[in-house]
């Protein structure tokens, strides 16, 4: 794979990738092997702005935008705050390890893919097939907050109807072309990071006196009885899994690799963007949320319906109209990260087909190189949102969130565990000096990942006994645990699979190699500075 420096990479064959591309015939005749799969049958299609602005704001949605309220009823302030700090840096080290490998192989698949070639084809197919899961639960989750978040208006219009219309929509901007999906994201991104910035500004408003009541809020929040950590140890650890749902697809940008021009450029930018997207985005939000919103504010955990907190800030300001656009933002953001999720569950689908781990069918790809039939499947899964007509969707949106908060989890222990093998093989076949990108935190980032993330997966369902035992959450919070572990068994003993050495591993297939770049030839001023901006985004 090669692309010329400026130049848009050229167009691949349709004759072989067109329209219902013979994905079949590739696999029969074995131009396509399992276990080392040429995956690079999609368009490069997304710029260089596209995926800057998907990798800042792509993700952010239902996590951020309402989670946080559960978060602060359950945990209280200052629990939200650590909580999400913590799983923060996580990410960022996850993002770090796998911004390294996709820069170096960037597949449709990412870390699912490293996960078959650098550990074993097994682990490679359990954790595949959860994270498809993961993406399409996501979906879901994202269409029934929309009917939580519809509920703010106390409309009669019914809310399986409103989510059955972005159903659509979102099915239609996948299945076109990966250029409409890049463009709506684009926009959609864009939306919620000036809706972010603009509720930092009035949030601080807000906590200075600028609200309804014309007082100095400053900490007092923080001094409520039973504040700042509400809920004790049970509910300090319960919110880690929430915030493990808010940073979730987090991971998924690195899947958009498959379709970004000039990977081993741009995904180092996109890993970078992660660090100023955590701290402003998450961290600075959520101590604004925490410090003008009370924990025991109505509408933050109720079983039927839920105000996002940045709804709350916006009408403490003292404007309701102010309020409602922002909750209509808020509904763009949610359709936006369900869009994300859509896309990244659709591209895993087509990479199990293409390494012989679902059916072959799923490989499909329509005239714009997109994968259709696993468009239509993920979408389908996605369906999930109408079983709030007789669950509640409030309860729903927890239980879908706790099972999505703990796959992320599972994701990113994968991640790390896929990065230390990888390095183990680069190193054994002596080519760490090829690498585009290096992780910085290596080899401690890795594991530091892998032992607390591992940590937190089997304390934080704490919440679960408390008051007595609650099997639906229990079981939402731990049946990702036996799933994952009899998919990885069952195809290990069907079909041998075996632990990947390092001396075997392929660092051939789907290696991304660059054209060499023309000399700088402007200003030595101009050239510190690009790197300075480098360095920093």
């Amino acid at each position: 794979m090669k692309s010329t420096g400026g130049e848009s990479p050229p167009e691949k064959d349709l004759t072989k990738y067109g329209q219902d591309a013979d994905v079949e015939g590739q696999l029969q005749d074995g131009s396509i092997a399992e276990g080392h799969v040429q995956q690079d049958l999609l368009r490069r299609a997304l710029s260089a702005r596209q995926v800057q602005m998907i990798a800042i704001g792509g993700t952010i949605g239902t996590g951020l935008f309402l989670g946080t309220g559960k978060s602060l009823a359950t945990g209280g302030p200052a629990s939200m705050l650590i909580c999400y700090a913590i799983v923060g840096a996580i990410v960022f080290i996850t993002m770090l390890s796998l911004g390294e490998m996709s820069a170096f192989i960037p597949v449709a698949g990412s870390f699912c893919t490293f996960a078959s070639r650098f550990v074993d084809d097994a682990f490679g197919f359990a954790l595949t097939w959860n994270y498809w899961f993961n993406d399409a639960v996501s979906t879901a989750s994202d269409l029934v907050a929309l009917q939580l978040l519809l509920d703010y208006w106390h409309t009669n219009f019914p809310g399986l109807a409103f989510s059955l219309i972005f159903w659509v929509v979102l099915i239609a901007a996948n299945i076109i072309t990966v250029r409409a999906y890049g463009e709506l994201e684009y926009w959609l991104s864009l939306l919620k990071i000036l809706t972010i910035i603009a509720f930092i500004f009035v949030g601080i408003a807000v906590n200075a006196g600028g609200n309804t009541e014309h007082r100095y809020i400053g900490g007092a929040n923080w001094h409520l009885p039973g504040a700042p950590f509400v809920g004790g140890i049970g509910g300090f650890a319960s919110v880690f899994v929430t915030a493990s749902f808010a940073y979730g697809g987090t991971e998924s940008i690195a899947i958009t690799a498959g379709e970004t021009k000039n990977p081993s450029k741009n995904m180092p930018r996109v890993v970078k963007n992660v660090f100023w997207r955590i701290l402003l985005f998450y961290i600075l939000s959520i101590l604004l949320i925490g410090l003008n919103v009370p924990y025991t504010s109505d509408g933050l955990k109720n079983k039927d319906s839920r105000t996002s907190p940045f709804t709350l800030v916006f009408q403490m300001a003292g404007a309701e109209v102010a309020g409602s656009i922002i909750n209509a933002v808020v509904i763009t953001s949610v359709l936006s990260a369900g869009n994300h999720a859509l896309f990244a569950g659709s591209r895993l689908l087509y990479t199990l087909a293409m390494q012989g781990h679902a059916p072959r069918v799923f490989a499909r790809l329509n005239k714009g190189q997109v994968p259709w039939v696993a468009v239509l499947a993920t979408s389908f899964i996605a369906g999930l949102c109408f079983g709030s007509s007789f669950i509640g969707a409030g309860q729903l949106w927890a239980w879908l969130q706790n099972i999505v908060g703990v796959s992320n989890q599972l994701s990113w222990i994968s991640i790390g565990i896929a990065s230390i093998r990888f390095r183990n093989g680069l190193a054994a076949q002596g080519k760490t000096h090829l690498l585009p990108f290096k992780n910085w935190t290596y080899p401690w980032g890795p594991w530091f990942s892998v032992i607390l993330n591992s940590f937190l997966v089997l304390v934080q369902g704490w919440s679960s006994f408390k008051g007595g035992f609650h099997a639906v959450d229990f079981v939402s919070l731990y049946v990702e645990l036996p799933v994952m572990l009899i998919m990885f068994l069952a195809w290990k003993f069907y079909k041998k699979t075996k632990f990947i050495k390092a001396e075997e591993m392929d660092f051939e297939t789907d290696v991304f190699t660059a054209e060499v770049e023309e000399e700088d030839l402007s200003p030595a001023w101009q050239s510190r500075a690009r790197k300075v901006l480098n360095w920093l985004f």
